[in-house]
């Protein structure tokens, strides 16, 4: 793999020799495969095949990468597929939400969230009755992170497609923010090669400049006392800690220690002269592909917050996609194997014959997939088109990632 030698330069001389030859080593090694259990939806697991992931306790590494695309409990929201060090989200709010009772539940605001994998994460470890808006400016992969979204269940959380500037108009206010923010993608390299051609000094350069223009109007946006976590997923001090010294600067921002492992392998600051708290994961380091993650906190007092009906009031004159819950329908009819994989193709299925006309819902050992409309001889599938299966091959014996009594 011909890594671009402007990077090779660059990364080398940031991460000193033996730190960059591990990590080029990496490149001849399998990506680790990982998802994370949805605590909502765990019903009685059996056995997961994997090794869990030390800094999230609902996540777990694979063996292999089996074929999601047919095990229905992928399709339910059971489980999300996301890389390891993505997972850390988990452990940071695990450690910041600790808060007095009287100021929880929180006000949560996933600024560029597609395609949802922090979101839902977040869902998992976020204080009773807290509100997470999870948001992406693009159009297209708005709807990704909606679909996402629906699947996980969360009856707490919102999806809008907005930008960074809309919510700051808005006078929205959280108490947390996430800033997960477009970059130059470094970290990325082994997982998507193609992501090797996009990159560019020009456009770390521009990137760094977005990546502020995002922080400045999520600061706006943030309650005092309240706190921002500011990740990317690229390797150089441009993008990380040189914007995170001038989060500092600029707006006095206090920098959070959050606790690690040394087994963990996480890297502290690379940049020279700055040791504030950061935490970044390297190939060949650590179990993951590359991150870099920060918290800090903006000075004041934390406000009350008494419920989500103020944080909705907050957000109505943005684009909204989907409401709180989704709805369906209480009569359920559970599907085997092959006919949960035909429905999920978008097929017409043929139900029990005392099964009442009108809309059904259609599960999964017992994970709802989505709705029917039964008319009798047939129940017409109503599973959204863009969400189907589309491929004509199926698998000859049931996937199982998890199994369930």
């Amino acid at each position: 793999m011909q890594l671009p030698e402007d990077f090779i330069r660059e990364t080398r001389q940031l991460m000193g020799s033996e730190r960059f030859s591990r990590y080029i080593e990496a490149f001849d090694e399998e990506a680790p495969v990982s998802i994370r259990l949805n605590p909502q939806k765990r019903g009685e697991w059996r056995e997961i095949r994997g090794e869990i992931i030390p800094w999230c306790l609902e996540g777990y590494y694979l063996e292999g990468r089996p074929q999601f695309t047919f095990d229905p409990l992928f399709h339910a929201g059971c489980y999300y597929v996301q890389e390891a060090a993505s997972m850390f989200i988990t452990h940071i709010l695990r450690n910041i939400c600790h808060l007095p009772s009287d100021i929880s539940p929180l006000s949560v605001l996933d600024m560029c969230a597609a395609p949802g994998g922090k979101s839902t994460a977040m869902l998992s470890v976020l204080p009773e009755e807290s509100t997470l808006v999870s948001n992406e400016p693009i159009p297209t992969r708005a709807q990704i992170l909606l679909e996402n979204i629906t699947k996980w269940g969360a009856k707490n959380c919102i999806v809008t497609n907005n930008y960074p500037r809309d919510f700051r108009k808005a006078k929205a206010r959280f108490d947390l923010i996430l800033c997960d923010v477009p970059c130059s993608g470094e970290g990325m390299f082994r997982k998507d090669p193609a992501t090797i051609g996009e990159w560019s000094l020009q456009n770390v350069e521009k990137c760094w400049r977005l990546q502020r223009e995002i922080v400045a109007d999520a600061w706006e946006c943030l309650n005092p006392g309240g706190i921002l976590v500011y990740s990317t997923c690229t390797f150089n001090t441009k993008e990380n800690e040189e914007n995170e010294r001038w989060i500092m600067e600029e707006y006095d921002a206090e920098p959070i220690t959050i606790p690690t492992e040394p087994s963990w392998g996480i890297t502290g600051s690379l940049l020279e002269g700055f040791d504030a708290p950061v935490y970044r994961f390297i190939p060949g380091i650590t179990r993951s592909e590359g991150l870099f993650v920060c918290a800090l906190r903006k000075r004041g007092e934390w406000r009350e917050v008494r419920g989500k009906r103020n944080d909705l009031r907050q957000i109505q004159s943005l684009s909204i996609l989907s409401p709180l819950t989704a709805h369906l329908s209480p009569l359920t009819i559970d599907l085997a194997y092959f006919e949960a994989l035909k429905y999920l193709r978008g097929e017409a299925l043929v139900l029990p014959a005392d099964t009442p006309k009108g809309i059904v819902t259609v599960s999964y050992k017992g994970f709802p997939l989505g709705l029917v409309k039964n008319i009798g001889n047939r129940a017409n599938n109503l599973y959204p088109k863009p969400w189907r299966i589309k491929t004509t091959h199926l698998p000859t014996e049931e996937i199982k990632i998890i199994d369930i009594q």
